[in-house]
């Protein structure tokens, strides 16, 4: 019997919305707790940095969720089967894993998929607080306090966090296309990317409420021409983002289970135009015909060739960034997860793509990302304030940032 679904059913909505606030309610109590007498400005910092830290959380379960092939355990959005939760929907689920007992419906994918969004929906109920309290400061001409002897702060813009909730409701909107579409490789590739630009706009938020800027200190300023470096670095840290998710997605990672040739050929035989073929359903070609084996094979090795790229470059900045004092624990990050991303990448490719392996690759690209954006902000940041203080007669020049005390 065929049990005819409405991919969008928004009457669950309610309390999914419900169940989302009691989540976000236990973090949002902590910082109250944990600020308790402090100005909205360290409030806003607890709050950005403990998001951070939850968005991180949620990107990495989200690759679970679609490594464990749960994207589908809820077919419909934003509940599951009309329901706001796998409890509500234990007949459909039933009958659909009766029907199908390996997927893709099953109570266990259901529950690890609707998890992922009431985390989603904390996620963005955070951004919301944030955003209410950015403008709140910046109504009352909040400005960051600061310890005796800080020099210049420049304040984060309202508008960052008022992005960023715009952003993580685009977000959702790819969540449901993502369902609704049958994880379409192109829509499921954009939400991953989502979700790195939303770690990086938040670590823009912690970075800019975290640190202010001291007038005595090692100087913090990086060469041009290592500034240029780093955004170059960081852009092909993007575009290897790209080229992993469209992997991911395309289930392409066993495509070559042998390193470091594929398939015992240093340039296997590969099919460009189908493996970047951009617009069309999982598994088959634009015409409707299953992808070719070739086709996949592009996908991982063209992700395999530029891997050896980005780490070169990592390797490369690391070093340049070790001469710096102010920057060599950025320097050491840099290393740390360029190795571990050649582990678990490693990992994924001889020992036939474990879980653990997989969503770690991932925790290793939003850490990059992480580090690098941070360090970008800083240097950013930095030269806003030296702006600042050769306007100030008074001031001495400001060295690199500090995390407020």
């Amino acid at each position: 019997m065929t049990t005819t679904v409405d991919l969008y059913n928004l009457s669950p909505l309610a309390h999914l919305l419900i169940v989302g606030a009691i989540v976000a309610a236990m973090p949002l109590s902590w910082v109250w707790l944990r600020a308790r007498g402090a100005g909205p400005h360290k409030r806003l910092a607890m709050l950005a940095t403990l998001t951070l830290f939850l968005t991180f959380d949620l990107v990495l379960f989200g690759a679970f969720t679609r490594l464990t092939d749960s994207g589908l355990g809820c077919p419909d959005w934003p509940g599951c089967y009309g329901h706001a939760s796998p409890i509500g929907a234990a007949a459909h689920i039933d009958a659909a894993q009766t029907a199908m007992p390996t997927g893709p419906v099953t109570t266990g994918k259901a529950w690890v998929e609707m998890v992922h969004r009431y985390l989603a929906t904390a996620v963005g109920g955070l951004i919301l607080v944030a955003t209410v309290l950015a403008w709140r400061a910046r109504s009352s001409g909040l400005r960051a306090s600061t310890d005796a002897g800080s020099g210049p702060v420049v304040s984060l813009s309202p508008w960052w966090p008022t992005f960023t909730l715009l952003w993580v409701c685009l977000q959702g909107a790819f969540g449901a296309l993502t369902v609704t579409m049958k994880l379409f490789p192109a829509i499921v590739s954009l939400h991953l990317l989502g979700g790195m630009a939303l770690l990086a706009l938040l670590q823009i938020q912690h970075v800019g409420y975290t640190y202010v800027v001291p007038v005595a200190g090692p100087a913090g300023t990086l060469p041009k021409r290592l500034v240029w470096a780093a955004t170059a670095v960081f852009a092909l840290l993007w575009l290897q983002i790209a080229l992993g998710a469209w992997v991911s997605t395309n289930y392409a990672v066993l495509a070559c289970q042998d390193f470091p040739t594929c398939q015992g050929q240093w340039w296997p035989d590969m099919d460009f135009a189908g493996g970047f073929e951009l617009w069309r359903a999982l598994g088959v070609s634009g015409d409707g015909s299953a992808i070719a084996f070739a086709a996949l094979t592009a996908i991982h090795y063209v992700h395999r060739l530029s891997a050896y790229v980005v780490l070169l470059a990592l390797l490369w900045l690391g070093w340049q960034l070790r001469a710096q004092p102010t920057w060599r624990n950025t320097a050491y990050g840099l290393w740390a997860m360029a190795a571990w991303q050649l582990l678990s990448g490693l990992s994924n490719v001889v020992l036939g793509w474990p879980l653990v392996a997989a969503v770690a690759h991932t925790g290793g690209a939003g850490a990059l990302v992480v580090i690098l954006t941070g360090m970008l902000t800083r240097i950013y940041l930095l030269k806003q304030a030296l702006g600042a203080a050769s306007t100030t007669t008074h001031s001495s020049a400001p060295g690199d940032l500090r995390p407020i005390a």
